[in-house]
């Protein structure tokens, strides 16, 4: 090794997600997006009796080639409500921007907005805005400017002035957030054991039946256990040898 070379540092260990917290509200582009993602850990706080609440952005009309989107949008709408359920979320909303074609912007950040002053959550929940996943794996332009509005609306929520039409609605100003934790990021840093609720996170994915088949012609339930037991295996080395969900935390 020549000696102006040093190697790689491995990462740092992940860190345990906060405890210290009641409410979540999800938020993401599309349905599945939190099936792939996180779910297992939605599971797991709901067994242990916190309250998490879903916001779709789209409906998903645009993700199965061989349905329009006029067939498509009520069948996903159905699936996605039905893996709620299967993590215990009851609460599903859909704020009906157009999938394929979710615009960053004033009119995104004020729909987030919203909903987190309806929800009123400590954490909120979305998925990868970074333009990759990972190294040569480009992400959607839906995700990016999702998740983007989430980290901005986070802020929006809480000022008066911004979007004092909110107030007009009786949605009051909410500074509560205290977290914002992102599923899928490139560079996390914290996690929540996955062992706990990768069940019912397989049941979760499994609810998105014509999404799947779609998507590979692999026996459906040996696609989704395959695809979550590894992708909650990659990070054991760096969370005591457990499978984990990860997430990159940022604190308000």
């Amino acid at each position: 090794m020549p000696a102006d070379t040093v190697p790689d540092s491995p990462p740092p260990p992940l860190r345990p997600f906060p405890a210290d917290w009641q409410r979540a509200l999800a938020v993401v582009a599309h349905p599945d997006d939190l099936e792939y993602g996180c779910s297992a850990a939605v599971a797991s706080w709901v067994q242990e009796g916190r309250e998490v609440a879903y916001v779709l952005v789209s409906r998903g009309e645009a993700g199965i080639d061989t349905l329009p989107p006029a067939e498509a949008a009520p069948l996903r709408e159905k699936e996605q409500r039905a893996s709620a359920a299967a993590v215990g979320v009851s609460v599903v909303e859909f704020l009906d921007h157009r999938d394929g074609s979710i615009e960053y912007g004033i009119d995104l950040r004020r729909d987030i907005a919203a909903a987190i002053r309806r929800h009123r959550p400590e954490v909120l929940i979305t998925l990868n805005h970074r333009a990759t996943w990972a190294p040569g794996a480009w992400n959607t332009p839906d995700h990016v400017a999702v998740g983007r509005a989430v980290l901005d609306a986070a802020a929006d929520a809480g000022n008066r002035w911004i979007f004092p039409e909110l107030t007009e609605r009786e949605l009051p100003p909410w500074n509560g957030v205290r977290w914002v934790a992102v599923a899928n990021s490139p560079d996390p840093t914290h996690a929540v054991r996955a062992d706990r609720g990768l069940e019912h996170a397989v049941s979760s994915l499994l609810q998105h039946r014509a999404y799947i088949e779609a998507l590979t012609d692999e026996d459906p339930e040996t696609y989704v256990r395959r695809f979550l037991t590894e992708s909650t295996g990659a990070s054991r080395a760096r969370f005591g040898g457990k499978p984990a969900v990860v997430f990159e935390l940022f604190s308000r």
